[in-house]
């Protein structure tokens, strides 16, 4: 990592760090409470953040466990997250850095490293690992830049960045920066959308990467049986329209089966 992108990383800690401390713990910890209502629409009352957001408790802890952890606290930091492991099974390193309305949605096993950066606004689904690839003691985990979406079971790996407005795919393997307003997918992880929306709650609205290939491959085909029959005079006309009779009733079984 050179120069310019040590900066980056620096300066967006830095900056979120100074907002937390200008808007206060107390404050920050009543809008971690009020993050469910705008990220959840299985939400029904307040009395369920209480039991059924282990996320919320998670981000709540980490704000007093941070706090103490760039105090010189390290040990109590360290110890008091050991204790909220136990109830919000999730693994957040009291060093890392999450900046203001961060919703972790189900929270178990997500795991987020002690040199990870999150913006505001991020969502963060279960299973989801923000881990390194190093043994250095500088920056080796990644910066979530805001408005990002990390699907479920996603591992987002090293010292890279998920910029402003970008998704990751479920169970995806990121190992190298995503551009904004982006959508990478697979192991590893590809860009395979841009646009410059941004709905957090779609983090269905993937492509199908498996059926543009079938798509390919089966056009393919086509092109190259057009050319035999072209060159050999071959009438296999009978034989091709049984095969779009079964294909047509696979594609309206598939249907049926959506509906």
């Amino acid at each position: 990592m050179n120069e310019e992108e040590k900066d980056i990383h620096q300066q967006i800690k830095e900056r979120i760090l100074k907002e937390q401390k200008e808007f206060g713990l107390w404050n920050q910890i009543k809008e971690d409470f009020s993050v469910p209502k705008l990220n959840d629409p299985a939400l029904d009352s307040s009395f369920e953040l209480f039991f059924n957001y282990p996320g919320v408790w998670a981000i709540i802890a980490h704000r007093i466990t941070n706090r103490l952890y760039n105090k010189g606290y390290k040990k109590i930091a360290r110890a008091l997250t050991g204790i909220v492991s136990l109830f919000s099974k999730t693994d957040v390193h009291p060093a890392a850095t999450i900046g203001r309305r961060v919703f972790i949605d189900h929270a178990i096993g997500v795991v987020i490293g002690a040199t990870t950066v999150i913006e505001e606004d991020v969502l963060i689904y279960q299973c989801v690992t923000l881990g390194g690839v190093s043994l250095d003691k500088g920056k080796r985990h990644p910066t979530v830049r805001s408005n990002a979406v990390i699907g479920s079971g996603a591992k987002v790996l090293g010292n890279i960045i998920i910029d402003k407005n970008s998704k990751v795919g479920a169970n995806s393997v990121v190992v190298c920066d995503v551009p904004k307003n982006s959508t990478a997918v697979g192991v590893p992880a590809k860009v395979i959308k841009k646009e410059e929306k941004n709905c957090k709650l779609a983090h269905d609205d993937l492509p199908d990467i498996n059926k543009e290939m079938f798509k390919y491959i089966i056009e393919r085909i086509h092109i190259l049986e057009e050319a035999v029959k072209e060159e050999d005079g071959i009438d296999v006309s009978d034989k091709d329209k049984k095969l779009e009779d079964d294909y047509t009733r696979f594609i309206n079984a598939m249907n049926s089966i959506k509906k």
